[in-house]
């Protein structure tokens, strides 16, 4: 998969994508990760990419010439209906849909080249998102001062899904939420520590009933809901 970030603070990814499994996926050949600076596509000699919005207001727009001057560049698409196979052009919004693991699932197996727009300040011109835009993605019902850490969820949450970027086949299978359910507690050495025992079943080597105790304990997390104290916990 080819993903590429544009953002008018590209910085903010100096190394944000050299750990862990993105790191190792890059050095595999499985993801190559490209981040670009909207400012480069800016035609006129101050390299503006802001205006003020028409009908006044506070804060700046991110104007649309930069923008569909890098999309057409990066994808050679001239707009929305120029469809290009396996490409997807996802604005980070605060308006956008509501980012969660079936999302992640779906664009790791339709999108070969993944374009993320970093929005900021008031957001984008609308006709960027009218005619460049597939999607638009939120990653939260709050308000971050832009999409660079948004786009940097989303590049993990995909790119840990590429086929051969973990290390077992089966571990994103089993991942909080892969099926509607959040991951079961889990433990390891010592199997006791400060007088807190492991539980007995994970230690009589029974398969069954380990996974039998494992999906009951996946079933009480997940029905706790986002009160409970470990929601949505996956490292």
């Amino acid at each position: 998969m080819k993903i590429d970030v544009l953002t008018i603070f590209p910085e903010y990814f100096g190394s944000i994508f050299e750990f862990g499994i993105i790191r190792r996926a890059k050095l595999a050949g499985i993801v190559e990760i490209r981040v670009h600076d909207i400012r480069e596509y800016a035609a006129d000699k101050h390299r503006m990419v802001d205006d003020r919005p028409f009908g006044g207001g506070d804060g700046m727009v991110l104007k649309p010439e930069p923008l569909f001057a890098a999309i057409e560049a990066l994808t050679g698409r001239k707009g929305r209906e120029d469809r290009r196979e396996g490409v997807k052009v996802v604005l980070l919004t605060p308006q956008g849909e509501p980012f969660k693991q079936a999302s992640a699932v779906r664009l790791a197996a339709e999108a070969s080249h993944l374009v993320l727009i970093c929005g900021r300040y008031e957001g984008v011109d609308e006709r960027v998102a009218e005619q460049l835009v597939d999607e638009e993605i939120s990653i939260g019902d709050y308000v971050l001062s832009g999409g660079e850490p948004a786009a940097s969820v989303v590049v993990d949450a995909i790119v840990r899904l590429l086929p051969g970027a973990l290390g077992s086949e089966t571990s994103a299978e089993n991942d909080s939420f892969s099926d509607g359910l959040l991951d079961c507690p889990q433990y390891t050495r010592p199997a006791e520590f400060r007088g807190m025992k492991v539980p007995d079943v994970l230690l009589n080597g029974h398969h069954a009933e380990i996974e039998k105790w494992r999906r009951q304990k996946a079933l009480e997390k997940t029905k706790k809901g986002p009160n409970g104290p470990n929601y949505g916990r996956e490292w």
